[in-house]
């Protein structure tokens, strides 16, 4: 009997995925401009679970698509941005910024204009983690490296400097 329930335990812990734990740091957003049509969130995803994982798709209400961007170099100075289908790996015991200039969420027929002090909800999917709902704060005057930090599960943003 004892083998039995043992077989049993090792067998549903291997049935068992092991969930990433996945945090959002120094998370905002903004648009290019007063009332572009498009907008972006920046952020900082660590990952400080045994397992690689991936962020895969984001999706948010504030406009008519969103979409997991990057910049791609096409030689001559010219960058062009383009949508990352396969989403972006987040390593295990690692990070993966989205920054300007560089992979981020891309917010395609703003329903509004994003508003300074507001907050935007985004909900990140992830393949291992699953879905986080985070609210970014709206940052038209962000200079990189301010910013805030949220934790899966608790949904609010802690202060940062």
């Amino acid at each position: 009997m004892k083998k039995i329930l043992l077989a049993g335990a090792a067998a549903l812990a291997l049935a068992v995925p092991a969930m990433a734990d996945v945090t959002i740091e120094d998370a905002y957003a903004r648009s290019a401009m007063p009332g572009a049509p498009s907008g972006a969130a920046f952020m900082v995803i660590a990952n400080t679970g045994a397992e690689d994982d991936r962020l895969v798709e984001a999706r948010s209400d504030i406009a008519a698509r969103v979409e997991l961007h990057t910049h791609m170099d096409m030689g001559g100075g010219v960058m062009k941005m383009t949508e990352v289908e396969e989403g972006f790996v987040i390593p295990a015991g690692g990070s993966h910024a989205l920054a300007r200039g560089g992979d981020h969420v891309m917010f395609m027929g703003l329903k509004q204009p994003l508003v300074q002090g507001e907050a935007v909800t985004v909900t990140l999917v992830f393949e291992k983690a699953g879905e986080m709902v985070v609210e970014i704060p709206v940052d038209l005057e962000r200079q990189d490296g301010h910013g805030g930090i949220m934790q899966k599960g608790h949904g609010m943003l802690k202060s940062g400097s």
